[in-house]
């Protein structure tokens, strides 16, 4: 299943906007190819989206399901990604008005819909709800037969979850389009899933066959592009993390992307957890991948850094700074394009 173009979306993005769970709705902003008309957050009603978030986009902010449908959704999106992924029960009842409504919904948590009683009863012909984060079936335990592969195998790997790896995804396979190389985004959570149609929820995969998804996704699209762009989810750095090394060993990746959001210290919510100096991460990162020489040797090629909360002269200084600590190429992808990195990886 896939957004089409010509669907009216609506995004539930309650306290997702100035707060930290909206990745997934302003994702969608920034990048779906269906046209989002309305977003519902009763915090920032009345705001202006674009001044709140710098997405060059006129959507209006509304307080609730029932004043969105003035403007003629076709599709509720939520747009929330709280931590565990699970249904607030203040939710459940603007979806079911959704559903009543006769929109079809589109559900990134973990927590299904499809199979609530009260919100099947009401589907209509052509109506639907998909639940994204489902494990894929017939999955296999990993080989490492990635590594046999023609193609570029780019993955992206941050110092922290929700730093951008997405976006800087998505960016780097937008330019390589356009440069005409046969190039894939490869999607491995909602998000990316939603926007591109395909891919896999890894954070829904029982953790023994994660490696064996990624595998299997990588495999499949391996042969018919020059390159392939992986989505990261988490980092090595994360106490609670388990997808980034499955999608290490399940890539096999030819090289890495190392996404940072400028400043940041510690990761967040674990202030405990300090951020080492990036040149250590970029080391963690290459050392983990190779495993001492049992996989091929790896190099992190440049730096992805998401300069979002700054101003713009800081953005430019912070960049500069990176490049010098690491000594590798680094930009801010989404607002200083992709090109640098795109460079970094094709000549290499």
């Amino acid at each position: 299943m896939r957004l089409e173009g010509n669907q009216r979306l609506a995004i539930l993005l309650h306290e997702g906007i100035r707060g930290t769970n909206g990745k997934t709705g302003l994702a969608l902003l920034r990048y779906s190819q269906a046209p989002v008309v309305v977003v519902i957050d009763q915090q920032c009603a009345g705001e202006s989206l674009s001044q709140l978030t710098g997405i060059p986009c006129n959507v209006p902010i509304v307080a609730s399901v029932e004043e969105a449908l003035a403007y003629a959704p076709d599709v509720l999106t939520i747009g929330i990604a709280p931590t565990g992924g699970g249904l607030p029960d203040a939710w459940l009842q603007e979806i079911k008005g959704a559903v009543i409504a006769g929109l079809s919904i589109v559900n990134g948590l973990h927590t299904p819909l499809a199979i609530i009683p009260e919100l099947r009863s009401h589907l209509r012909d052509g109506q639907w709800i998909w639940d994204v984060r489902q494990e894929p079936a017939n999955l296999p335990i990993a080989s490492g037969k990635a590594r046999l592969l023609p193609c570029r195998r780019v993955l992206t790997v941050g110092t922290d979850m929700g730093v951008g790896k997405m976006s800087a995804t998505l960016e780097i396979n937008s330019v390589a389009l356009k440069q005409g190389v046969r190039a894939k985004f490869l999607a491995t959570g909602q998000a990316g899933i939603m926007i591109s149609g395909d891919g896999i929820p890894l954070d829904a995969v029982r953790v023994d066959f994660a490696a064996g998804a990624v595998e299997q996704l990588v495999m499949r699209y391996g042969e018919d592009y020059d390159i392939v762009f992986v989505e990261g989810q988490g980092s090595l750095l994360h106490p609670g993390s388990t997808a980034t090394l499955p999608l290490i060993r399940g890539t096999q990746p030819t090289h890495l992307i190392l996404v940072h959001r400028a400043g940041q210290t510690y990761v967040r919510n674990h202030p405990h957890v300090p951020i080492p100096p990036l040149s250590e991460v970029v080391k963690l990162y290459e050392t983990v991948a190779a495993a001492g020489g049992a996989f091929a040797e790896i190099r992190v090629v440049a730096i992805a850094l998401n300069t979002a909360h700054l101003d713009h002269m800081s953005a430019r200084d912070a960049i500069a700074q990176t490049q010098q600590e690491t000594q590798l190429p680094c930009t801010d992808a989404v607002r200083f394009g992709a090109e640098v990195l795109l460079n970094a990886i094709m000549q290499q």
